[in-house]
């Protein structure tokens, strides 16, 4: 059995090299009230919009959002577009790029127009020039690839169709790879794979197989008949077809493998691909085995269909997806993304439910939490437990706390009933994510006066109340530290 819980803490130790098809990804988000007297289609009213790294780009943010270093390679014009990628870029401490300029090129662009209510995709509107880049543009992209290789352990070609990898670099690069002995992840394009051949593992989504072999694929055994014929004319190792709400199937050395993919509410599919092949290529740079890589790839697309536009995760998000809870109702009650909390919050309110909140470190849960837990989800309808993240716990604490990890904190509180919701937060203080939920009851221990509790002024601003809870005596998780470190009980 695969150990994820030790080797998910060892991505950090990992460097992945990204080469592809770079894009800036903007999404409009705005609400739809009407039909345009001008044509038959919906007006958007636009509120907001976010400009995101995209195409290749987005394997890079997800390989560090997971704390994976990466090497990132690709093209941009001598535009605004291309510009504002390489800030971006710039932004990631843990992304080193290598972009080639081509001035007689657009950089690729995709603005996605979003309603905001449904969450639903209106219209695309793409800038982009497809045509392969010329020869020096190819020289320079090798170079770069090359020279990353002695640093990376897997190699990602993350194929958008744009131009970037031409038959002259993906084959270059694969060669040189196969000498290094650095497994090459591809997620393709196109209907010629040809022009993978000798890749490690191959990522097709089903329709993309099913046109790559020219056959059905649609059931179990079509769709394994199929991967087992393009891995052998690719010579890879294996191939891993994603099927959507299907699930995933693996084939390499062995029978095939069909894993279901998790029952989760999807908000928007963009980039989950981009996720996928991130977390394949970052588990086989730890030598993982196919399976292993495939499992923890699945678990990630659940996490980031479950956001909103092209999302990223974080392994602490991974962890609590693949190493559930003892049941899902504590897994759903976890959140480390604030982007899921307001779902939860207009659902609540919607309903006319009074929302209480509370925080701390809850590093060794004893009696006085309980305690506490129970007073504050009498207050109120629906209660939110603000737990401080491992970073935040040992800036308040010291050194050696906390003395359990986030995952395994969160884990334990979401499973008592008192608590509706446990939402992770990095700061020193709850003050931000008081302000993000708002809470008409705020409930700390009897140990702070009314004037030190945080978030205080917040809560009265909006006609709320501060509940002080008298503590149980005898129990503190610093006391019960200290006692087992000594060695007494």
């Amino acid at each position: 059995m695969y150990d994820f819980d030790k080797h998910l803490s060892e991505l950090a130790d990992q460097t992945v090299l990204c080469i592809g098809d770079l894009m800036l990804d903007e999404f409009v988000y705005g609400e739809v009230s009407r039909i345009s007297p001008e044509a038959p289609t919906p007006v958007i009213a636009c509120k907001r919009s976010e400009l995101m790294v995209g195409g290749a780009g987005n394997v890079a943010r997800n390989l560090v959002s997971l704390g994976t270093r990466c090497i990132f390679v690709g093209v941009v014009g001598d535009d605004g577009a291309g510009r504002a990628l390489t800030a971006a870029l710039t932004e990631s401490p843990l992304i080193e790029f290598e972009l080639v300029v081509d001035a007689a090129r657009a950089t690729t662009r995709k603005v996605r127009f979003v309603s905001e209510h449904h969450s639903t995709h209106l219209l695309r509107a793409d800038w982009e020039n497809a045509g392969p880049v010329n020869a020096a543009a190819e020289d320079a992209l090798i170079a770069h690839a090359l020279a990353a290789l002695p640093r990376v352990g897997a190699v990602v070609l993350s194929d958008y169709a744009k131009g970037a990898l031409t038959p002259r670099v993906i084959r270059a690069v694969i060669d040189a790879a196969n000498v290094a002995g650095k497994p090459v992840v591809v997620d393709p394009k196109g209907h010629d794979y040809s022009i993978y051949r000798g890749a490690t593992l191959i990522t097709p989504n089903r329709q993309e197989l099913a046109e790559a072999t020219h056959s059905g694929a649609k059931s179990d055994d079509e769709i394994a008949i199929a991967a087992e014929e393009l891995r052998d004319e690719l010579e890879a190792e294996a191939v891993l077809v994603t099927r959507s709400e299907a699930g995933m199937t693996l084939v390499g050395e062995g029978l095939p493998i069909h894993i279901p993919a998790y029952p989760v509410r999807v908000r928007d599919v963009s980039g989950a691909g981009d996720t996928v092949v991130a977390v394949l290529s970052a588990m086989l740079a730890m030598e993982a085995d196919f399976e292993a890589a495939m499992r923890a790839a699945n678990a990630a697309a659940a996490v980031v269909v479950g956001k909103r536009g092209t999302a990223t995760l974080t392994v602490a998000e991974l962890r609590s997806r693949i190493l559930p809870a003892a049941s899902l109702a504590p897994e759903e009650k976890i959140v480390f993304d604030w982007a899921l909390l307001e779902p939860h919050l207009a659902d609540w309110r919607a309903q006319g439910l009074r929302i209480g909140f509370t925080n701390g470190c809850f590093d060794l849960l004893h009696p006085g939490h309980v305690r506490l837990l129970a007073a504050a989800r009498a207050a109120c309808d629906k209660l939110v437990l603000g737990l401080n993240s491992d970073a935040s716990v040992t800036r308040l604490k010291g050194e050696g706390r906390p003395v359990q990890p986030a995952s395994a904190r969160a884990e334990v509180l979401a499973a008592l009933a008192a608590v509706d919701l446990v939402v992770v937060f990095e700061q020193d203080t709850p003050a931000e994510l008081i302000a993000e939920v708002k809470p008409m009851v705020l409930v700390k221990g009897g140990d702070y006066t009314r004037e030190q509790v945080v978030g205080r002024e917040i809560v009265e601003a909006l006609g709320g109340e501060v509940i002080l809870v008298d503590l149980v005596p005898g129990h503190s998780t610093t006391s019960m530290v200290e006692r087992s470190r000594n060695g007494k009980q």
